[in-house]
């Protein structure tokens, strides 16, 4: 999703030869080892040593499988194209296996590890796909379940100083049965982005509060962003000669707008139950799920796919698309209206990955300060007048490696180690300052980022605050991820397009999930934790039982969708969230 970072060659082989001719007795991988280390893997939460040692422990797993050729595969951001480039040689440098990390679209990462785990054929050795698949990987058993590998047959090939513990989102990555199936390697949530310097602007502040009765700031409802849109389209207008508009967004019917709305837009609108990661027993794509069983999609089945939460969700969205965003929004895709708030005409963007950060910081950008830092900042999304506390606020993506049954065992383990080796805690704090995709614990905390903090508009504030746990990927209740997320784009697209109201195609969008776990729960394969429908009732019988049971899905339609706008000053909102970094165990 984000564009590559250009890097310099790395000028290694004099540096290597002086390393060897030094210390004649040191194998050769151990002097890559050094050479990795010294010019490449800094900042480290690690010293130099403890660096060294763990190289030394990947140098000796690794001697059963040197010469092999290994392949794996990621989606294209910027954080696996400095993997495929830069650690994918370095770790076949150092350990002798020759590693090749190919990049491909995220799309074509879904259909190509469907196909292994439909053929058996071994296509890749190791996959980072997105955690989004945990409920499908789960029930399939098509994947290794890393919790039994690490103790069992990988055991000899699992690093000593892993330390899942300091994963942020291993909890993720861990299906009903408790085990873990997939190891995080990169995350990033979807934000709210705004132009703190308009914001802050004395003459832009007195002209809102003076037609809509509160300070501009942070907008904690959806009412307030907007009451936001409208100002800067339609009040503010023109800012330094050049228009200005309230919000940012795409609507082309394409793959993309499906994970628009399968990346928690509903449940930021209030749809679904409380509980996080995700909502319990309906989650936030609606789907009910009882035990480990899904049992239905539309409200007449106890779901919320089409229940009042999530049409408002989708009337909002088409309402600020069509009055607030650049006509030709309408017509973009995720990738071509990303690189849009960057151009300096945006006021604010609801649902903004922290994935471009890394892409919205670099130096003469409209958006940017002489100085360096960012003339724009993020902050936690507003909230829907159906959400409630407790319920789950926006989305973060998870890539994480995955290993399939139908790869042969040793090529599995010699994968297993880059898996590991790009995790490390030798290379992570380098890695997570070139993507900005954080996935450790003690590299949010590092220093260093204490220091680069400033240049980040809130992204280091955002991942040490205690919020960040209400972002979280899709969860358990999908039950067959590719399958059910290729129906949204289809759907949604038809409101989108005008060709259907919101109702009629969130309606559609129900019945046609329901009608996939359907099909699966006639065929058995997912077993004792496959879909089983629910018998159909009208909504208020679920209403009902949602009540007794303490629940909330599906609400009843509001009488009043826009309650008054509410906001937060921004810098009172960072000063609020804890400074220090949580205990060590």
């Amino acid at each position: 999703m984000s564009k590559s970072l250009s890097r310099g060659r790395l000028l290694l082989a004099a540096s290597a030869a002086a390393l060897i001719a030094f210390a004649a007795p040191v194998r050769a991988d151990e002097a890559a080892a050094k050479k990795w280390i010294d010019s490449e893997f800094q900042p480290s939460t690690l010293s130099k040593d403890e660096q060294m040692k763990e190289m030394e422990w990947f140098i000796k797993a690794a001697e059963p499988f040197k010469g092999m050729e290994i392949n794996v595969v990621s989606e294209t951001i910027t954080t696996h194209e400095y993997e495929a480039k830069v650690l994918a040689k370095a770790f076949s440098e150092i350990t002798g296996i020759k590693l090749t990390h190919d990049l491909i679209q995220e799309g074509d990462v879904v259909e190509k590890i469907q196909t292994q785990m439909q053929s058996g054929k071994n296509i890749y050795d190791a996959w980072v796909n997105d955690s989004d698949l945990i409920g499908t990987h789960f029930r399939y058993k098509q994947a290794i379940a890393l919790t039994d590998f690490m103790a069992g047959e990988g055991k000899d090939v699992t690093s000593p100083t892993l330390d899942l513990g300091d994963f942020i989102g291993i909890s993720f990555t861990t299906a009903p049965d408790g085990k873990v199936y997939q190891l995080p390697d990169q995350q990033f949530a979807n934000l709210y982005w705004f132009r703190y310097d308009w914001f802050t602007n004395p003459d832009i502040k007195a002209r809102f509060k003076a037609k809509y009765g509160y300070e501009l700031g942070v907008p904690v409802n959806w009412s307030a962003y907007e009451d936001i849109a409208e100002f800067f389209t339609n009040d503010v207008k023109e800012i330094d000669g050049v228009k200005v508009y309230g919000n940012m967004d795409y609507g082309k019917k394409d793959p993309s707008l499906g994970w628009r709305f399968t990346d928690a837009w509903l449940s930021m609108a209030g749809n679904g139950d409380r509980g996080l990661p995700n909502g319990k027993p309906v989650d936030e794509w609606g789907i009910r799920m009882e035990g480990c069983r899904p049992t239905g999609s539309s409200v007449e089945r106890g779901g919320d796919t089409n229940g009042p939460a999530a049409v408002y969700s989708i009337v909002k969205y088409i309402e600020w698309l069509k009055n607030y965003t650049p006509a030709a929004a309408n017509g973009m895709t995720f990738s071509e209206a990303g690189p849009v708030p960057a151009q300096g005409n945006i006021a604010q963007q609801m649902f903004w990955y922290t994935a471009f950060t890394a892409d919205m910081v670099k130096p003469g950008l409209p958006v940017m300060n002489a100085d360096g830092t960012p003339k724009w900042r993020m902050a936690p999304s507003p909230k829907g007048a159906y959400w409630k506390d407790g319920m789950k606020l926006g989305y973060q993506d998870v890539g994480s490696w995955t290993l399939l049954k139908s790869t042969p065992v040793d090529r599995r383990k010699a994968a297993w180690l880059y898996a590991q080796f790009v995790t490390s805690k030798t290379v992570s704090l380098k890695k997570s300052h070139v993507g900005l995709t954080f996935i450790r614990e003690s590299d949010i905390w590092d220093k260093s980022f204490t220091e680069r903090a400033p240049q980040l508009g809130g992204l280091v504030e955002f991942y040490r605050s205690p919020a960040r746990v209400q972002w979280s990927p899709t969860g358990v209740n999908i039950p067959d991820y590719p399958k059910l997320a290729q129906l949204w784009w289809q759907n949604i697209g038809d409101a989108s397009s005008g060709a259907k109201t919101p109702q009629a195609a969130m309606d559609s969008l129900a019945a046609a999930q329901d009608s996939v776990l359907e099909r699966l729960e006639r065929s058995g394969v997912q077993g004792e934790c496959g879909p089983k429908l629910n018998a159909k009732h009208p909504m208020e019988y679920w209403v009902e039982l949602a009540k007794k049971e303490g629940n909330l899905a599906p609400q009843p339609k509001l009488a009043n969708e826009k309650p008054q706008g509410e906001t937060i000053d921004y810098d009172t909102l960072i000063k609020s969230w804890p400074a220090t970094p949580p205990k060590k165990n």
